[in-house]
């Protein structure tokens, strides 16, 4: 744990209301295909537990499955390619105002 990060709540970040907002982005943010899966982080999770909802990747069935199959890609590139998914689902929940920041 970083020393700023004290303050934050243990555990993951569980909102039911962030995972409806990325299932609102209809097409994969990697593909452009339609329908599409919220993919959790592959990256510090417990056992049995998924990574924060916040860390998710609207991405389709196909991309979901490249990533976590692990066969074509290294373990380093799908790393990236999910990082990057979830930068690219961010940035479409901000764009499309379904993100509330707080203190405006």
């Amino acid at each position: 744990m970083l020393p700023n990060e004290s303050y934050l709540p243990s555990g993951p970040y569980r909102s039911r209301a962030w995972l409806s907002a990325v299932h609102e982005i209809e097409t994969c943010v990697l593909c452009g295909a339609y329908g599409i899966q919220a993919a959790h982080s592959n990256q510090d999770r417990g056992r049995g537990q998924k990574a924060s909802d916040c860390l998710t990747a609207a991405i389709c069935p196909d991309c979901h499955g490249e990533i976590d199959n692990g066969r074509i890609l290294s373990r380093e590139e799908r790393r990236a390619r999910l990082d990057r998914a979830i930068v690219l689902t961010i940035d479409q929940l901000a764009r499309r105002g379904l993100i509330d920041v707080r203190g405006k």
